[in-house]
């Protein structure tokens, strides 16, 4: 038996990176996956690989709460009631100087990072509590333990969703959902655009999905609250 048969897992921002390779690893354990994410594209591709019995998808913004619900409405009326949510849409932007950094790119990332958090919790919990069951699964990574000097206001809205799942944890842990931070540190992912960054001391997007998969298929009655890891190789530099 796979580890995810005939389970429905949303993932947000799906289309790239950490998101793509959890959702092929999630289609292969047996699950059907919904995702919405921004990149037209690279969704209809994976709707060409995949197949419809296996993955639909929304174009949109996990920071617009009518795009959202709409999303989580259509998954239920496609599949069925989501019973994994994965939050792993992020935005990233260096903000070195924060004397010299835009309200919109604070905004972009406050949007992204807390709000499509809350938003895509939100709907989850409409379709997870009147089952008394459910798994949401947030994507927070290390910079939500740790400060950066580069990345000050990337850090707080990471610290801001720890604290939301944290509490979000200690509110459903009565109605029978699980709640897990998931945390690597650094990723070689889209994220670091074409910045120099020693891409090869970091994480692989297929090893941290791995380690989604691992979290979301623990049986019902066990719960990991939070999972940090990282490469020996970043750690050791």
């Amino acid at each position: 038996m796979k580890k995810m048969d005939g389970k429905i897992a949303f993932i947000t921002g799906a289309a790239s990176g950490i998101g793509r390779a959890t959702t092929g690893k999630f289609i292969a354990e047996g699950a059907r996956v919904y995702t919405i994410d921004l990149n037209e594209e690279a969704l209809k591709a994976m709707q060409m690989e995949f197949g419809a019995d296996k993955f639909a998808c929304q174009v949109g913004s996990v920071a617009d709460e009518t795009a959202v619900d709409k999303a989580f409405a259509d998954c239920a009326e496609r599949f069925g009631n989501v019973d994994i949510l994965v939050n792993n849409a992020g935005l990233g932007i260096p903000t070195p100087d924060l004397s010299n950094t835009s309200l919109a790119d604070y905004q972009k990332m406050v949007d992204v990072n807390m709000t499509g958090v809350f938003l895509a919790s939100r709907a989850a919990l409409r379709q997870m509590k009147p089952r008394g069951k459910g798994h949401i699964l947030n994507l927070i990574s290390m910079a939500g333990q740790r400060t950066n000097p580069g990345a000050p206001v990337y850090c707080a809205s990471k610290f801001g969703a720890r604290g939301l799942s944290g509490g979000l944890a200690d509110q459903m842990i009565k109605a029978g959902i699980k709640i897990s931070d998931i945390n690597p540190g650094p990723v070689n992912s889209n994220y670091w655009g074409d910045r120099e960054v020693p891409r090869d001391k970091f994480l692989q997007v297929d090893e941290v999905a791995d380690i989604i998969l691992f979290v979301a298929a623990t049986p019902g009655h066990l719960v990991i609250r939070e999972i940090n890891f990282d490469n020996m190789k970043w750690l050791a530099k």
